[in-house]
Parts: structure tokens; C-alpha cells; sequence
């Protein structure tokens, strides 16, 4: 490659790289449904090989039963989940001013003692009130939404064309995955073939254990923390558990803010600081059974990401692309380390590298 087709590859790069700032806003039901058509494509792929005597599925009804197999499962779930995290936060609230009223009592007056008057009582009527105004009859969540989309007619078109558009763009990724596939690599010059089926392959590995894995991961960790926390009778069970498994794809992030929000919650509820300690070995069984089990089991060492470097892949997508950015930062950060992988190999290889100690 001369240096003037070096120097088009770097512009179609940033062209490309501007294009996609550009378009973001209205990119987000295409992310979402690559990303759901290359979750369900292996499972598309064995069940076009299952055959029961002379009959075999093709690719559209193995497409067909996988696709509905996901709306179905996805409604049952949510219709689990959230009358549940509704009602024990309901309940919350309901407790919530015999929670302010001790903590006035007992928590202010102590801190007050050693840390001095600028710690204030807290102004019970007027925070109930405010979390009531958002959380009324454990429904508010439903009909704030609605009534925030209603407002705006750009929204509500917004929100409709992704629910009916993310289903469709799904369905058909997943029916022309393989051709899709096959057409990008016969776009690349036959010279790179090999190297870009290489690259390729090795992408497909980390990323299959990225989406899959950590997918599976997040919803063990959201699982064990509920029941964990729901077995210590922690009125909050639900949603900080399932909160902290869904953030666990942060290093560390999701076990902070579990213990964080579960210490509160206990604090609040049990009035004692003994209930911290079932809140921390909950935590510690549960951060154990990840790095110990799950993640060596559903991930492995394949994605090979510094904790770090995740950080900053999560944030420098959210701050360019806002959350289409966060969506897809670790995805790209992935096939970002394996080109870089390939680069490093080709230059401890090269001439330069080995022969650099004579220049």
C-alpha cells in the first residue's frame, strides 16, 4: 500500500467517523438490533442443522421460532419484574417517614455531636412529598412516562418508530446474517482476504464473549444479589440487585454502587449498623462466584480488556455518541484491541523492530 492509499483509507476512516457522529441520534434501533441479531445468530445456526427424520428448518422459520422465542421471554420477565420492583419500592416509601423520623432522632444528633451544627435535621415533609410526587400508589413510574412522552409528539413518534423498527431490523439482520457476512468479506481486496478472515475470526471470538458472556454474567449477578439481598429481607432486594448486575460490565462499578445503595437501604430499614454486615457478605459471595465462576466460565480471558481501559472506553462513548456511545463501547474497544494486537505482531516482526538497535 503507497502512501497515497494510505492516506484515502485515513480519510475514509474519519469521513466515516464524522458520518456516524452525525447520524448517531437516529442510529440507536439499528445498534440495538445488531447487536440482538448477532446474539440470536448462533442459536439460529444450530437450529438450521437440527433435522427430525426428512424434515429441517430453514433459515426464515429458524429465524422466526428464535425471534419470537425472545419476545416471548423478554415479556415474561418484564412482566415479572417490574409489578415487583414497583411494589417493594411502594413499600419503601410507604415506611419512608417512620425512616426520616429516626433518622432525625438518633442519626443527625450523633453526627452533630462529633461533626459539629452544620449537619441539618432532614425536612421530612417536604422529601416525601417530593418522592411521593414522582412515585404515587407504586405506579407513578408508568404514568410520569407517559405523560412526559405526551408532551412532545417528536418523542412519542421517536419512541413508537423504535419499538416497531428495533422487532423489524432484528428479524431481517438475523434471516441475511451469513450473506451479509460473506458480502462484507468480498469487499476486501483479495490480497487482505486471508489476513481480514483472520482478524475477522478473532473479532468474532472476543466479541462473542463480550455480548454473550458478559450478557449472561450481568443477569446471573442481577439474579444472585436479589435473592441474596431478598433473603437478608431487605425491602429493596429487587431493584439494587438487579442494578448492580446490570452496571457489573463496569469493573467493580456495579458491586460499589450495590453496596452503596444496599448499605443506605439497610440503614433505613433495620436501623442498625449489625444489618451491614449479611448486606457485605452478600456482596462478597456474590463478587466471588463472578471472578471465581461465572466469569471464567461465560467470558474467559478472551476479551482481555484492562479494567481501565473499560472505564474509559464507557465514558469516551457516552461523551461522543451519548448512549449509543455507551451501547457500543466495549464492542468496539474489543475489535479495536484485536487490530492492535495485529499491529503490535506485524511490528515486533518487522525489520524496523529487530533492527532498531542499529539506527
Amino acid at each position: 500500500m503507497n502512501d497515497s492509499q494510505k492516506w484515502l483509507v485515513l480519510f475514509v476512516v474519519a469521513g466515516l467517523g464524522w458520518l456516524l457522529y452525525l447520524l448517531a441520534p437516529i442510529l440507536m434501533p439499528f445498534a440495538v438490533a445488531a447487536i440482538l441479531a448477532y446474539l440470536g445468530d448462533p442459536l439460529v445456526d444450530r437450529l438450521e442443522t437440527w433435522r427430525y427424520k426428512k424434515f429441517r428448518l430453514n433459515r426464515t422459520m429458524a429465524v422466526t421460532l428464535v425471534f419470537f422465542g425472545i419476545i416471548i421471554g423478554a415479556t415474561a420477565i418484564l412482566l415479572v419484574i417490574i409489578p415487583t420492583i414497583e411494589y417493594q419500592i411502594g413499600v419503601f416509601i410507604d415506611k419512608l417517614p417512620s425512616y426520616l423520623q429516626w433518622l432525625n432522632k438518633s442519626v443527625i444528633p450523633t453526627l452533630q455531636k462529633y461533626f459539629g451544627k452544620g449537619i441539618r435535621p432532614v425536612k421530612t415533609g417536604q422529601l416525601i412529598e417530593l418522592v411521593r410526587g414522582y412515585w404515587q400508589d407504586g405506579s407513578a413510574v408508568s404514568e410520569n412516562l407517559i405523560k412526559s412522552v405526551s408532551h412532545s409528539s417528536a418523542i412519542v413518534l421517536g419512541w413508537m418508530m423504535n419499538t416497531v423498527l428495533i422487532p423489524v431490523i432484528t428479524f431481517y439482520l438475523l434471516r441475511d446474517w451469513d450473506g451479509l457476512v460473506i458480502k462484507v468479506h468480498n469487499l476486501f481486496p483479495r490480497r487482505m482476504a486471508n489476513t481480514v478472515g483472520k482478524l475477522a475470526a478473532e473479532a468474532d471470538t472476543v466479541l462473542g464473549a463480550f455480548l454473550r458472556g458478559q450478557f449472561y454474567v450481568m443477569l446471573a449477578l442481577g439474579l444472585i444479589y436479589s435473592i441474596g439481598l431478598r433473603l437478608i429481607s431487605l425491602d429493596l432486594a429487587l431493584p439494587i440487585g438487579m442494578m448492580a448486575g446490570l452496571i457489573s460490565f463496569i469493573p467493580y462499578m456495579g458491586a460499589i454502587v450495590g453496596i452503596g445503595m444496599a448499605c443506605v437501604a439497610a440503614i433505613l430499614q433495620f436501623q442498625d449498623a449489625m444489618h451491614l454486615v449479611p448486606v457485605l457478605i452478600v456482596f462478597a459471595i456474590g463478587h466471588s462466584l463472578e471472578s471465581m465462576l461465572l466469569t471464567p466460565w461465560l467470558v474467559g480471558n478472551k476479551i482481555g480488556l484492562h479494567p481501565v481501559a473499560v472505564i474509559f472506553a464507557v465514558l469516551a462513548g457516552g461523551q461522543l455518541f451519548g448512549f449509543l456511545g455507551v451501547l457500543l463501547a466495549l464492542p468496539v474497544a474489543s475489535v479495536i484491541m484485536v487490530l492492535l494486537r495485529h499491529i503490535h505482531e506485524r511490528y515486533t516482526f518487522s525489520i524496523f523492530y529487530s533492527n532498531g538497535s542499529h539506527l
